[in-house]
C-alpha cells in the first residue's frame, strides 16, 4: 500500500524538491506562467504518490507533463494556445543555449522543450487545458481549449488523472475520478464506459502500466473491454483493407506495442493483452499464439525487432504490419522471411536435406531474396529446420574462400565468371569440411 498523505498541506518548496529536477525550475516555470494556471499532470504525479523516478521511458531523463490553464482575463494573443505563450516566454527566458530543441503542435495546442538547464537535461510537454471529442471510435478526436478538469476526464485511466496545481506558494493535489484510491488498490480503471471504445489503444497502455508497476485491470474495466471487443464498434475489420483502419487500429496502436516491447517488461505486458483477449486488436491468430514468448525471447537474443517477430503468428503478417504501419525495413523482414519459409515447406523433414551438406545449405539461404536477417528471423520462430539455420547464422554465414580473388590472380588465373566459380569452389570445400 502507498503511504498516506496530503499534498495540500505541503509547500511548494517540498513538491519540487524531487530526485532529479533541477532546483531552479519552479522559480523559471513560475516566472514564465505569469497569471496563468499551472498543474503537473499525468505519469508524475502518479510516481510521486508512489515514490518513483519518472523519466522519460527513450532518454532516461526527468519529463514532466505540464497542463496550463489560462488566467480568466489572460494577457497577450487570445489566438494563441496558452502552452504555446507560456513555451515562448520559456525560450525567451532560456535563450538559445538553455533551449536544446522546440516544437509546437498547433492541431492540439501543446509543445515539447528539451531544456539545457545548469543542472542537467530535462523534457518538457506543455498543453493547453482541452476537452476531446470522438466523432467516431478509434478516430483522431477533435479538440477544443477547455479547464484543467475537462483536461483530466479526457485521460485513460484514474491513476493518470490527478494533478498538483502550484501556485501561492502551495501545493494542491485535485483527485477527481478517485486515482489516489486506485493507486491504494493497485488497479487501473478507466475513467468511463465509453473509453475504450474512443481509443482502443488504451488497453495496450493499460498493459504497459500492469507490466510496470504490477496492477490489476480493475473489474468494471474489463468488463467495458470484453463488451466492447464483442460489439466491435470500429469501422473496420480484420480482412478489410489495411489503409482503411482507423489511427487506433493503426499507427496510434503500433506506438503504444512499440512502447511496451522496447521500453517495458514485455513478457508481462503481452501476458496481460493475451489474458484480457486484447491481441484481437492485431490478428485472431495472434490471440491464440501460445509460442510468442518462446519466438520473442530467441528473436531478442538475436537482435531483431521484437514487432516482427510477434506478428510472424499472425494470419496474414504483411497485411498486419502494412496496417500498424510498420517501418519499411521491418516489413521487407517480413515479406523475406515469407519468402524463405515458403523455399523450407517444400522441404521434407525425413528426407535429404537433414543430411545436406553446410554448402547446400549456404546456396539455399544465400540466393536472393532473403537477407541474414530474415534467416535469423525464422531461426526465431523455430521449425524443423532451425539448427542448420541457426548454424548458419552463427557460423557458416562469416566463412570464406581460403584463398582472395587477388591470390588465384597471382597464381595466374584471369577476372572472370571462372575466377568467381573457383572462389564458391573454395568456399564450398571450407565449408563442408567443417561437417567433417
Amino acid at each position: 500500500m502507498m503511504s498516506s498523505f496530503s499534498l495540500a498541506t505541503l509547500p511548494a518548496s517540498a513538491f519540487w524538491d524531487l530526485p532529479g529536477l533541477p532546483p531552479s525550475l519552479p522559480s523559471l516555470l513560475a516566472a514564465a506562467a505569469a497569471a496563468d494556471g499551472l498543474a503537473l499532470v499525468g505519469g508524475a504525479v502518479r510516481d510521486l504518490l508512489l515514490h518513483r523516478v519518472h523519466n522519460d521511458p527513450w532518454q532516461g531523463v526527468p519529463d514532466l507533463d505540464l497542463v496550463v490553464e489560462p488566467a480568466p482575463i489572460a494577457a497577450g494573443d487570445p489566438s494563441v494556445a496558452p502552452a504555446h505563450r507560456l513555451a515562448r516566454r520559456l525560450v525567451q527566458r532560456l535563450g538559445p543555449a538553455g533551449v536544446l530543441s522546440y516544437r509546437e503542435h498547433t492541431a492540439y495546442g501543446t509543445a515539447e522543450l528539451e531544456l539545457n538547464l545548469e543542472e542537467g537535461p530535462l523534457l518538457l510537454d506543455l498543453a493547453s487545458a482541452r476537452q476531446e471529442i470522438y466523432a467516431a471510435p478509434g478516430e483522431n478526436p477533435s479538440v477544443a481549449f477547455g479547464s484543467l478538469a475537462d483536461d483530466l476526464a479526457r485521460r485513460d485511466f484514474s491513476i493518470n488523472a490527478m494533478a498538483l496545481m502550484v501556485g501561492d506558494g502551495s501545493v494542491t493535489l485535485l483527485d477527481p475520478h478517485g486515482g489516489q484510491a486506485d493507486l491504494g488498490c493497485r488497479q487501473l480503471r478507466l475513467l468511463h464506459g465509453s473509453s475504450l471504445q474512443d481509443d482502443p489503444t488504451r488497453i495496450v497502455r493499460g498493459a504497459r502500466y500492469a507490466a510496470r508497476l504490477g496492477f490489476a485491470l480493475a473489474p468494471d474495466s474489463l468488463d467495458q473491454w470484453a463488451t466492447t471487443l464483442a460489439r466491435w464498434p470500429w469501422a473496420w475489420r480484420p480482412g478489410d483493407p489495411p489503409g482503411l483502419a482507423p489511427p487506433a487500429l493503426a499507427t496510434r496502436l503500433r506506438m503504444e506495442l512499440d512502447l511496451l516491447l522496447e521500453r517495458e517488461p514485455w513478457r508481462a505486458g503481452l501476458e496481460a493483452l493475451q489474458s484480457w483477449g486484447a491481441l484481437e486488436l492485431l490478428d485472431p491468430d495472434l490471440q491464440r499464439d501460445r509460442h510468442w514468448p518462446w519466438r520473442l525471447r530467441h528473436a531478442e537474443r538475436l537482435g531483431l525487432p521484437l514487432l516482427p517477430a510477434l506478428l510472424l503468428a499472425a494470419g496474414d503478417p504483411l497485411a498486419v504490419a502494412e496496417r500498424l504501419q510498420l517501418p519499411h525495413r521491418h516489413q521487407q523482414l517480413l515479406a523475406q522471411a515469407g519468402v524463405l519459409g515458403q523455399r523450407l515447406a517444400v522441404l521434407d523433414p525425413g528426407q535429404a536435406p537433414a543430411l545436406w551438406a553446410p554448402s547446400r545449405w549456404c546456396d539455399l539461404l544465400e540466393s536472393p531474396g532473403v537477407t541474414a536477417e530474415a534467416v535469423a528471423l525464422v531461426v526465431a520462430a523455430g521449425g524443423p529446420w532451425r539448427r542448420p539455420l541457426l548454424r548458419w547464422w552463427l557460423r557458416w554465414r562469416h566463412l570464406r574462400s581460403p584463398r582472395s580473388a587477388a591470390a588465384l590472380i597471382e597464381a595466374g588465373m584471369t577476372p572472370g565468371p571462372q575466377l568467381g566459380q573457383r572462389l564458391r569452389q573454395l568456399r564450398a570445400e571450407r565449408l563442408d569440411a567443417e561437417r567433417r
